[in-house]
């Protein structure tokens, strides 16, 4: 599992600073898109992209692993919930770690947005350590 929150105006705050630039080195063209799209949501959008993107940065113990943001993207269904899809190196290493499904839980109210993820594996990983540390 990933959690991640995100106070949405410190996000804002990046955006005005350093512009587009730092918006295309996050986010996806799509993710752009549809955070564009409607009124007034745009910054909680993008919140709570970053935030899933954080969330299923920690699921996978990625943070050393120097992975690209725009490798993690969350997808807005036609129902209206949204799925993560992964790209590149972060697919590659998700799929060698047995992952087979990843769900997404996002919110955002007031200055804040998080995530949540919780992922499926096709092989469960033994963590020896944990029987190691309990055993007599």
């Amino acid at each position: 599992m990933g959690f991640d929150l995100v106070k949405i105006s410190e996000l804002a705050n990046s955006i005005h600073h350093f512009g587009d630039v730092f918006k295309r080195k996050l986010f996806t063209k799509n993710e752009l898109n549809y955070a564009h799209s409607g009124s007034g949501l745009c910054e909680e959008r993008l919140a709570t992209r970053f935030a899933a993107k954080e969330a299923v940065i920690k699921a996978l113990k990625l943070s050393e692993a120097g992975i690209g943001w725009r490798e993690i993207e969350v997808l807005k269904l036609p129902d209206g919930n949204c799925e993560v899809a992964l790209h590149g190196r972060v697919a590659e290493l998700a799929k060698s770690m047995g992952v087979a499904d990843i769900s997404l839980s996002l919110s955002h109210d007031g200055d804040y947005a998080g995530a949540v993820v919780a992922l499926r594996c096709s092989q469960p990983e033994v963590n020896n350590s944990l029987y190691d540390r309990h055993s007599l």
